[in-house]
């Protein structure tokens, strides 16, 4: 099982990331190289400033031949690291547009395969078939309103209000069928009556 699994990760590593890995490889290697010349030169200037300090000139001044040597030194380590940093990401973008190269090229097959799925001839066909039923359409309709008397747009205008009443019914809530009770009809009292007498007898006596 450990050795499948091994093999298809191995495999999956093609020569594009095998020359990308060397390449960081080195310029991690440079990238350390470069830290040791920059500790070489600290070394030699401070030697060059003992010596002088002592007095010594001609061991000053051979120090600081020294520190120039290592400082050429390091100008071209720097110089290489740029330019591999600079291979890597060519690479890199180089290996970026191959894969947008494939998707652009794989996309335009599958419109190939659409394209002969529907031909510019069965486009034509379809129109033309969709512009004869609209046609026929037109057609239908004209005659249904020029062949209607005026009898028949009436009758047609009834059964309109009719089905319109029929739907305002159905949306109105169910009325009682019993009717409402009648109210009794309550006795009039004597007392009550008789002061309605009374009241008409005066207004009649004033009238006169």
């Amino acid at each position: 099982m450990g050795s499948s699994s091994s093999k298809g990760a191995a495999a999956k590593i093609t020569a594009h990331d095998r020359a990308i890995l060397d390449l960081k490889v080195q310029r991690d290697k440079l990238r350390q190289y470069n830290k040791r010349l920059e500790g070489v030169v600290e070394k030699e200037l401070r030697l060059a400033k003992g010596h002088l300090a002592k007095g010594e000139k001609q061991r000053a001044l051979l120090a600081l031949r020294r520190k120039k040597f290592q400082e050429s030194l390091l100008e071209k380590t720097v110089l290489q690291m740029t330019n591999l940093d600079e291979l890597t990401m060519s690479i890199e973008q180089a290996m970026v547009e191959k894969q947008v190269f494939a998707g652009l090229a794989a996309g335009n097959q599958v419109l190939k395969e659409l394209h002969k799925e529907m031909s510019l001839a069965d486009v034509e066909k379809l129109m033309d078939e969709t512009a004869d039923s609209i046609a026929y359409q037109n057609e239908i309709d004209e005659l249904l309103s020029t062949r209607l008397s005026v009898a028949d747009e009436e009758d047609i205008e009834r059964e309109l209000d009719l089905m319109v009443e029929e739907e305002t019914k159905a949306l109105l809530p169910n009325t009682p069928e019993n009717a409402l009770p009648e109210l009794e009809q309550q006795p009039v009292e004597e007392g009550m009556l008789s002061k309605a007498s009374w009241v008409d007898t005066l207004c009649s006596n004033r009238e006169t």
